[in-house]
């Protein structure tokens, strides 16, 4: 990944090497994986002379430790793995400078000007062809609380983007419903593992037949490995299942540290660093001008499975975790 990377910034010298190199320390609160993001943040360093100093943790957990630290946080710059944490912390963010994100379509960005999304990602079911075959998947995410799939189906309660799409399904189909949907899966015997990775593995075991991931885990099984006995698809086109989200990043209002934030946000929207997390991480620009991936569902494709809702409505995610803690699932 790190050999790609690094072939793709060879020509990129000029977005950094317009400042001088600072002696300004970044702080990074990281909801993103260390071993993904690690190769682009030592890049950023290298490029910019900046030291950086980053905060690994999963993203929910982040979002509520900058709430509790508030004006004391330590923090310069939030990357988190999906906009509902993004917004529930939007607050606490300045707004971020025009020029940052210009090129990006608005559905990718908080339209209040506070976060950039820096790479897209597309809710999928993961199935197994065999024992799940796509002819009998239900067309809509909500029909997986049939009686069909009763034991059959997995989910990571405790994963951030599993919970923005829990907000998202509140926003579109209303709190009852949401709950309704929650409690039916749980009665349907639904499997919880900690985290997306482990969904997909639990298909290839037998474990399950079919689980709610984001659409870039099955890639990576399949690098390794293009006969893993896995696929996924998406649900029929505008449902609530195929939430197409971001990760993103805001700048912390209480940041001494700005313009190092802001260089880095920059970083992360040039097509070297775009090209890395599609071509390595097999999520979607949000950017034009990058090489598609080509083991990927095309981004219009994508777009056109989405359902409509904005991205900015999916910032309560305390109300999210009340109801998957009330379902005991937290």
């Amino acid at each position: 990944m790190k050999t790609l990377l690094l072939s793709g910034l060879a020509g990129l010298s000029l977005c950094l090497a317009a400042g001088t190199a600072a002696a300004a320390d970044l702080t990074i609160y990281s909801g993103r994986g260390e071993a993904f993001v690690a190769p682009v943040i030592e890049m950023f360093e290298t490029e910019s002379g900046l030291d950086v100093e980053v905060r690994y943790a999963g993203t929910a957990e982040l979002a509520a430790l900058l709430q509790e630290e508030g004006a004391k946080s330590p923090a310069d710059l939030f990357w988190a793995q999906d906009g509902g944490a993004l917004g529930a912390t939007d607050k606490l963010f300045a707004k971020m400078p025009a020029h940052v994100g210009q090129n990006q379509p608005e559905h990718f960005k908080s339209a209040d000007g506070k976060w950039i999304g820096t790479s897209a990602r597309a809710r999928v079911i993961v199935h197994s062809p065999e024992r799940a075959p796509a002819d009998t998947l239900p067309k809509s995410v909500l029909g997986l609380t049939d009686a069909a799939w009763k034991g059959r189906v997995g989910w990571a309660p405790s994963n951030g983007s599993f919970q923005s799409f829990v907000t998202a399904l509140r926003v579109k189909e209303g709190e009852e419903a949401a709950k309704a949907w929650v409690d039916g899966m749980v009665a349907n015997g639904a499997k919880a593992y900690r985290n997306n990775v482990a969904l997909v593995q639990a298909i290839a075991d037998g474990e399950i037949d079919a689980a709610l991931t984001n659409n870039y885990y099955l890639g990576r099984f399949k690098g390794r490995d293009d006969k893993f006995p896995v696929e996924q698809r998406f649900f029929a086109d505008g449902d609530i299942g195929n939430l197409l989200n971001v990760a993103g990043v805001g700048i912390l209002e209480t940041s001494d540290s700005k313009e190092a934030a802001e260089r880095f946000a920059a970083f992360l929207l040039t097509p070297a660093v775009q090209q890395y997390f599609t071509s390595s991480g097999n999520e979607y620009p949000v950017i034009k001008g990058v090489i598609p991936n080509a083991t990927l569902t095309s981004v219009a494709t994508v777009e056109t499975a989405a359902p409509n809702v904005p991205l900015d409505q999916l910032s309560d995610l305390p109300g999210t975790l009340e109801l998957l803690r009330s379902a005991n699932l937290l």
